[in-house]
């Protein structure tokens, strides 16, 4: 019988993994996929985030391999409309992009440094029985028992739904093209939202000379070329950039969903698996590592014969509440982002520019951008 048994090795599951295994705990984490999958759609690690990383030792070489956003421009017909500068942001003074699927890789290779049996692929899970003492999972590689289960399955968590757990949330009307091109600007490492009547085109810059544009869609552009996308940038902000030299591409919808409960008997459930929200702003990701690490020291002390009956019902309590302000979050930079009237573009710019410039006390506006209300 293993200690613990997390189903899920994308960032969060993998995360986990790491830490307990840096605790001593044994661990087995399942992956459905044979493979790590190559495609990046996170790619901003929040301050609060990249802390928690330290504790497993990769914060350092993702910090040495990212961009580390210092500043980001708001910009509309080509004048700039405000700045926010994290300079004063606990504990780093930057928000930092890498692709996620090079943060999984580094916290796999972490994972297996520390038990290289601890991640099991092509393991689907099928059922789970919780009897009261142990947890039994069942699936695709046979049968494991662990004292106790996190789900880290991501949004259409199979955890989740064989706990019986439910779920509650809203689709949004808002849709987006991105897609990763080389960097032909001079940005350098400002991120950039151009605030314009068709709808945002936001401008993110990445390891490789390589720059993530996000558009605002009428609608879901499932079969669009990079050249569309190209067309669409260069239509909303003037700027061109190499469509041939594209290097991903990808149309996404927006939903909320929430677990109405995070733990049940001895199974939890983590990031996307507990509270999907709107990728528009990059929490999902550091959402899950910080659930992780509120956890994770819950579980050893468990595991030791601790109460924690009061730890756990405050861990549900507080995480629930973390998605709920993440989510509020996410909605007003959707709502920012809209297509609007040139009138209405004029009055938004009216109020940002006295916000963004205003030093409100501990920069509120910069740690609320980087996550900061989720230290």
């Amino acid at each position: 019988m293993h200690e613990v048994v997390i189903v899920g090795a994308g960032p969060v599951g993998l995360f986990l993994g790491a830490l307990l295994l840096g605790e001593g705990v044994d661990v087995r984490i399942l992956e459905q996929r044979s493979e790590r999958s190559d495609h990046s759609r996170a790619i901003g690690i929040h301050p609060p985030a990249l802390a928690a990383l330290e504790l497993v030792g990769v914060a350092g070489a993702l910090m040495a391999e990212g961009v580390q956003i210092g500043r980001g421009l708001a910009r509309s017909g080509g004048v700039p409309v405000a700045e926010l500068s994290f300079a004063h942001v606990l504990p780093y003074p930057f928000v930092l992009t890498i692709p996620q699927a090079r943060t999984e890789e580094l916290l796999e290779e972490r994972v297996r440094a520390l038990d290289p049996a601890a991640l099991l692929r092509g393991a689907a899970v099928t059922g789970l029985h919780d009897a009261g003492t142990h947890i039994t999972v069942t699936g695709s590689a046979g049968a494991f028992q662990a004292r106790l289960l996190i789900g880290a399955d991501g949004a259409r968590s199979t955890v989740r739904r064989l706990l019986g757990i439910p779920t509650r949330g809203r689709d949004y009307p808002d849709t987006y093209l991105m897609g990763d091109f080389p960097d032909t600007g001079s940005d350098g490492s400002t991120a950039v939202l151009y605030l314009e009547p068709g709808g945002i085109v936001e401008s993110f810059p990445l390891p490789g000379s390589l720059r993530r544009w996000v558009v605002h869609t009428d609608s879901l552009l499932s079969g669009a070329s990079a050249a569309e996308l190209a067309g669409l940038i260069l239509d909303r902000t003037g700027v061109s950039v190499p469509a041939e030299e594209n290097r991903m591409l990808s149309a996404f919808g927006v939903r909320s969903r929430m677990a109405l409960r995070m733990v049940a008997g001895r199974a939890a459930l983590l990031g996307d698996a507990a509270h999907e929200i709107s990728p528009i702003g990059g929490q999902g990701m550091n959402l899950g590592w910080l659930d992780a690490a509120a956890l994770a020291p819950i579980i050893v002390a468990a595991l030791r014969g601790e109460p924690t009956g009061a730890r756990l019902e405050r861990f549900g309590q507080s995480r629930m509440l973390a998605s709920r302000v993440a989510t509020g979050q996410a909605w007003l930079n959707m709502a920012l982002g809209r297509p609007q009237p040139a009138s209405a573009l004029n009055l938004r710019h009216a109020i940002l520019r006295p916000i963004f410039r205003r030093k409100w006390p501990g920069d509120v506006v910069a740690g609320r951008f980087s996550m900061q209300p989720f230290r």
